[in-house]
C-alpha cells in the first residue's frame, strides 16, 4: 500500500505560476513511478507527468511541456509538480498517482491514488 496526500492548488491568473506537492508514505517509494493527472469536469482524466523510481527518466503531456516540471525526492518521499506560464485549460482536480510499472503513462497502469487538489486558472 502506498497513501499519497497532495497539497498546493488554488486560484491563479493566466500566465502565474504553482507548484503542488505530494506527500507519499507506505511500501518503498522509491520503486514507484509516481505521476501526476488531472481531469476537469466532463473531460477524461489525462496524463500530466511522470517521474521514474530514481527521478531520471522523465516524461511529459503534450499539452503541458516546456511549462510544467516534475521533481522528486526519495529521501522525503515527496514529488512536486511546478506549473508555470499557467493557461485557462489547465484548470482540473490534479492527482497524485504511484505505479509499479515503468515507465507508466497512462492511468490504468497506477495502482494508487491521491484524494485531489484543485487548480483554477482564472483572471
Amino acid at each position: 500500500q502506498v497513501q499519497l496526500v497532495e497539497s498546493g492548488g488554488g486560484l491563479e491568473q493566466p500566465g502565474g505560476s504553482l507548484r503542488l506537492s505530494c506527500a507519499a508514505s507506505g511500501h518503498t517509494v522509491s520503486h514507484y513511478t509516481l505521476g501526476w493527472f488531472r481531469q476537469a469536469p466532463t473531460q477524461e482524466r489525462e496524463f500530466v507527468a511522470s517521474s521514474g523510481g530514481k527521478g531520471d527518466t522523465i516524461y511529459y503531456g503534450d499539452s503541458v511541456k516546456g511549462r510544467f516540471t516534475i521533481s522528486r525526492d526519495n529521501t522525503n518521499d515527496t514529488v512536486w509538480l511546478q506549473m508555470n506560464s499557467l493557461r485557462p485549460e489547465d484548470t482540473a482536480s490534479y492527482y497524485c498517482a504511484a505505479s509499479p510499472h515503468y515507465p507508466a503513462t497512462f492511468s490504468a497502469q497506477y495502482y494508487y491514488w491521491g484524494q485531489g487538489t484543485q487548480v483554477t486558472v482564472s483572471s
